[in-house]
């Protein structure tokens, strides 16, 4: 059977039975399945080839999750685009792409999205949770143009965007025979059992929100669809329904601290599982030793479909302290090595080189990542940094995560994130914005000496801003692209005051 087909017969079984919530209310299987259906028929009955690229406009929202099972599960070809663009960057990618049908929460139907999907004769359908009708063709859009529109070749899929954590994200395809790859990633993370309620903290945009998305459908998981995390949204979830493995990014860990959530509300949980970004050792022993719980982390990539490196409980008892700050071990069935970074020549154990991995359900052939690793003589990997986000300071080369690593290490910092500006001697300087934990103070000069007892002259920031709150993307990753405008922005300042 192939793979959307076998989406659809999950997603139509037990039309009974509570599958998810969102914003206040339950929905049930069938209504899942129902509003799929009815966004199906909206595209057949408008004439929109089986082939033709639809785009949806993804907030972390249960009809947007309705919508994208739909399409996966009708065998149409699905691309995410995000919404935390600004709406003229939505309007030119509509333009760019020439989407025959445009998904989109009501919202996020401005005069730009408006005219541009008008222009390419794009069909629009508008989500709107609070409606008696939630779904709906947008009355300036309620039939397609001459096109001519995208048609996508081969067997049908979707294209996931990357995190767009340092620059515009780029799209990555996944044909539908392939997506069996982000049930077993999401089953090997949910240790404790498969079948347990899931709280959703990752974007459905992103990589990590769909394995979510599409395993909790697969397995017959309830899903909390959380639009944004909030702590005591999320606490409250999971007082009610008692799961035994949650899983979110570093900084959902760090918010939970923070917060100073009391441990007994948590008592349910014994795994804290999850990706994206590496997790602290600082961390990591300060959430065990908080909350009991055992932190079970990964590596995983869009281009993956989804984790390839992984903790195990069997592991992490054997191996939790000498193998400390690692990623884990590759995944069963996935081969990993390290490669020369400038010549690409495979390296032996314990050599620092870009991450490679070989995923036989992806392709036959290796995937190369620019993440700097470490792969040592147990195979657990370590991670060292991103290649590509590497600041060179007047010929030094700077890596971004060792001096984020560095500030978040002093105790009255929450958060921290590290980019490169231009510099007319230097050719670049970093740069770091800071987010205080509440009620701590610090200021520039504290945190500039902080970082210089620990690092290099030519690892401290040029300027270091402490802000209320660093700009994130929907995975709660430090949103870099809006860090340099910040600061880009503090810059300027100045020059336009004189």
């Amino acid at each position: 059977m192939e793979f959307s087909e076998k989406l659809s017969s999950a997603i139509h079984a037990n039309p009974d039975k509570p599958a998810c919530e969102g914003g206040g209310q339950v929905y049930t299987k069938g209504e899942i399945a129902g509003m799929g259906d009815l966004i199906l028929g909206m595209l057949t009955d408008a004439g929109i080839a089986q082939r033709a690229s639809i785009g949806v406009i993804v907030r972390n929202r249960v009809i947007h999750g309705a919508a994208m099972l739909g399409l996966i599960g009708g065998g149409r070809w699905l691309t995410t685009i995000y919404a935390m663009q600004s709406a003229q960057a939505i309007a030119q990618e509509i333009r760019d792409t020439r989407f025959a049908a445009i998904i989109a929460d009501r919202q996020d139907w401005s005069e730009d999205v408006v005219a541009a999907a008008r222009e390419t004769g794009t069909l629009g359908i508008v989500i709107d949770h609070g409606a008696v009708e939630p779904l709906s063709l947008h009355p300036e859009l309620a039939t397609t143009g001459a096109g001519p529109f995208r048609v996508v070749e081969g067997e049908p899929g979707l294209e996931v965007l990357s995190s767009g954590t340092t620059g515009k994200p780029k799209r990555v395809v996944f044909p539908a025979r392939i997506l069996d790859r982000m049930i077993d990633s999401v089953k090997a993370a949910y240790v404790s059992g498969s079948a347990e309620p899931c709280i959703l903290t990752w974007p459905y945009g992103g990589i990590g929100g769909m394995c979510e998305l599409i395993a909790a459908t697969m397995m017959e998981r309830y899903m909390v669809v959380l639009e944004r995390f909030n702590v005591e949204e999320w606490v409250e979830a999971v007082e009610r329904l008692k799961p035994r493995t949650v899983s979110g990014v570093p900084t959902v860990a760090r918010m939970i601290l923070d917060a100073k959530v009391p441990k007994e509300r948590l008592a349910s949980v014994q795994y804290f599982t999850g990706g994206s970004a590496p997790m602290t050792i600082e961390l990591q022993d300060a959430f065990e030793e908080a909350y009991g719980i055992k932190v079970i982390w990964g590596y995983g990539a869009t281009e993956f479909c989804g984790s390839v490196i992984m903790w195990t409980p069997a592991l992490y008892d054997q191996y939790r302290r000498t193998k400390a700050g690692a990623m884990g071990k590759a995944m069963p069935g996935i081969t990993l090595r390290t490669i020369d970074v400038e010549t690409g020549a495979v390296l032996p154990a314990g050599q620092q080189g870009y991450l490679e991995a070989l995923v036989p359900q992806i392709s036959d052939d290796w995937i190369r990542t620019t993440d700097l690793v470490t792969i040592d003589e147990d195979d657990f990997v370590f991670h060292h940094g991103r290649g590509d986000g590497a600041i060179i300071r007047g010929g030094h080369k700077v890596i971004p995560e060792k001096v984020v690593d560095c500030l978040r290490e002093h105790p009255a910092v929450l958060d921290a994130a590290v980019v490169g500006l231009p510099d007319e001697r230097l050719g670049a300087v970093p740069m770091a914005v800071v987010e205080l934990r509440a009620g701590a103070e610090a200021d520039e000069a504290a945190l500039k000496d902080h970082v210089r007892g620990k690092l290099t002259s030519p690892q401290v920031p040029a300027k270091i801003r402490i802000v209320p709150a660093i700009p994130r993307t929907t995975s709660l990753k430090a949103d870099l692209t809006a860090v340099r405008r910040l600061l880009e922005a503090q810059e300027a300042a100045p020059e336009v005051a004189a």
